[in-house]
C-alpha cells in the first residue's frame, strides 16, 4: 500500500498543515495509508485525535513519519532534516518556492526525490481544483483587508449618527488577480469606497462587477499586457511612469492601499514610490501582499510595520493565509488531494504518469537532477 506522510511545518511562522482530517479520510478511501506526525495540525486547530479518527496513524518522531513514506506532502519546502529522512525516490509535493529555495531543490535532487512544486501547476480548466496559488491568494486578499482595517484608526463604512456622519474609508487595490479581487469584495462588504488598478485589460470588467471603480492608463501597451497563461507582463519603464503619474494624485487621497502584484520567478514590481507614500495622510495604511518577493511598496520591510515620517503605516506581514490557518489548510489540503489523484491510474493503482500535462508542468526534480526548464536555463 502506498503511504503518504504529513509532517509539522518547520519553517518559521508557518501555521498551516498539508492535510486535514477530511482529506486524510479521502486519501484512505482512495487506497492510500496516511501517517501524520504528532501535532502537525495543532497550529491550524486540527488535533491529533481528529486525524486518528479519520484513520491516520500518528508518528511521534519525524523519522517514524517520513522514513517509510512513498509520498511526503508539505505546505512549504522540506527542511534539511526532513529531506535527510526521506527514502530514496520518494515523491514530495509542496509549495517549494523554487526560484528562491534553490538549496532545498538541490538537496531534494541529491536525495533522488521526485519533487513537485505546486506553484507550477498549470492554470488550465482541468487543474483548477489543484490551483494552490488561487486558493491561498483568495484568503490572502481577504486577510489583507482585515489587517488593514485593524491598523486603520477609523471605521470602514459610512455611519450616520446623531453626533454626525463618519465618512466611508477609501480603499485602493493595486493588482487585480485572485487576491486583489477578494480584497475588493471584502472591502466593499465592509462598506469602503473601493478603486482598483491592474495592467491587464480583462480585469476592468471584473473590478466594475464588484462595484469598484477601475483606474489605469488604457493605451496600446495596456491592451496587450497579459500573457497567454493569464499573468501580468512586466510593463515598460514608459508605461510605469505614465501609470505612476495617474495614480500618484489618487494615492494621496486614499485611506488604505493594498498591493498584490507578483511576477512568477521575478522580484515583485515596485508600485508605490517613496514619494507616493510620503503624500499619504497620517493614519493611512499600506498593506503589501508581495512582501515575501521584495514588496510592491518602497520602504516596506518583511515582518515589520513601518511608520513613515508622515504618519502612514506600511504593513509587511508575511504569509497572510497562515493567519487564517484552519481555512487555508482546508483549501490547500483539498488542492493536494486532487493533485495526488493524478498518481493513480484508472484502476486506482499507484502508477504516476509523468507525461500527464499537469504532473509534467509541476515536476522540478527527478532521477537525481533538477529537471524543470524554468530552473535549468
Amino acid at each position: 500500500m502506498t503511504t503518504i506522510a504529513v509532517t509539522k511545518e518547520r519553517r518559521a511562522g508557518e501555521t498551516r498543515v498539508a492535510a486535514t482530517p477530511e482529506t486524510v479520510k479521502k486519501f484512505i478511501g482512495a487506497g492510500y495509508s496516511v501517517v501524520i506526525e504528532a501535532a502537525a495540525g495543532a497550529a491550524a486547530s486540527y488535533p491529533d485525535a481528529d486525524y486518528e479518527a479519520a484513520g491516520a496513524t500518528l508518528a511521534t518522531s519525524l523519522t517514524d513519519a517520513i522514513g517509510k513514506a512513498d509520498i511526503l506532502l508539505k505546505v512549504r519546502a522540506p527542511v534539511d532534516e526532513e529531506i535527510a529522512a526521506l527514502k530514496a525516490g520518494a515523491i514530495v509535493a509542496a509549495t517549494l518556492n523554487p526560484h528562491i529555495e534553490k538549496d532545498a531543490l538541490k538537496a531534494l535532487a541529491a536525495k533522488g526525490a521526485t519533487a513537485f512544486a505546486m506553484e507550477f501547476v498549470p492554470r488550465i480548466t482541468r487543474a483548477q481544483v489543484m490551483d494552490v496559488l488561487s486558493s491561498q491568494a483568495n484568503l490572502a486578499g481577504y486577510r489583507a483587508v482585515i489587517e488593514g482595517a485593524e491598523a486603520y484608526g477609523k471605521a470602514m463604512p459610512m455611519m450616520m449618527t446623531a453626533a454626525g456622519t463618519i465618512a466611508a474609508a477609501k480603499v485602493f487595490v493595486m493588482g487585480v488577480g485572485v487576491a486583489g479581487l477578494q480584497a475588493i469584495a471584502t472591502a466593499r462588504r465592509l462598506g469602503a469606497v473601493v478603486t482598483a488598478t491592474d495592467v491587464r485589460p480583462a480585469t476592468k470588467e471584473q473590478v466594475e462587477s464588484l462595484g469598484a471603480k477601475f483606474l489605469a492608463v488604457e493605451d496600446e501597451e495596456f491592451k496587450n499586457a497579459q500573457t497567454a497563461g493569464g499573468y501580468a507582463k512586466e510593463m515598460s519603464a514608459e508605461y510605469q511612469a505614465k501609470q505612476a503619474e495617474l495614480v500618484s494624485s489618487h494615492i494621496a487621497k486614499q485611506d488604505i492601499v493594498i498591493t498584490t502584484a507578483l511576477i512568477p520567478g521575478r522580484p515583485a514590481p515596485k508600485l508605490v514610490s517613496a514619494e507616493q507614500v510620503a503624500s499619504m495622510k497620517a493614519g493611512s495604511i499600506l498593506v503589501d501582499l508581495a512582501i515575501e518577493q521584495g514588496g510592491n511598496v518602497v520602504g516596506a520591510k518583511l515582518g515589520e510595520t513601518v511608520v513613515t515620517a508622515n504618519g502612514a503605516k506600511i504593513l509587511g506581514a508575511p504569509n497572510l493565509p497562515g493567519r487564517i490557518a484552519t481555512d487555508a489548510s482546508a483549501l490547500y489540503a483539498r488542492n493536494l488531494f486532487a493533485f495526488a489523484g493524478l498518481f493513480l491510474d484508472k484502476e486506482g493503482k499507484f502508477a504516476p504518469d509523468y507525461e500527464d500535462e499537469i504532473l509534467k508542468a509541476a515536476l522540478v526534480t527527478q532521477g537525481g537532477a533538477i529537471v524543470h526548464p524554468a530552473l535549468t536555463a
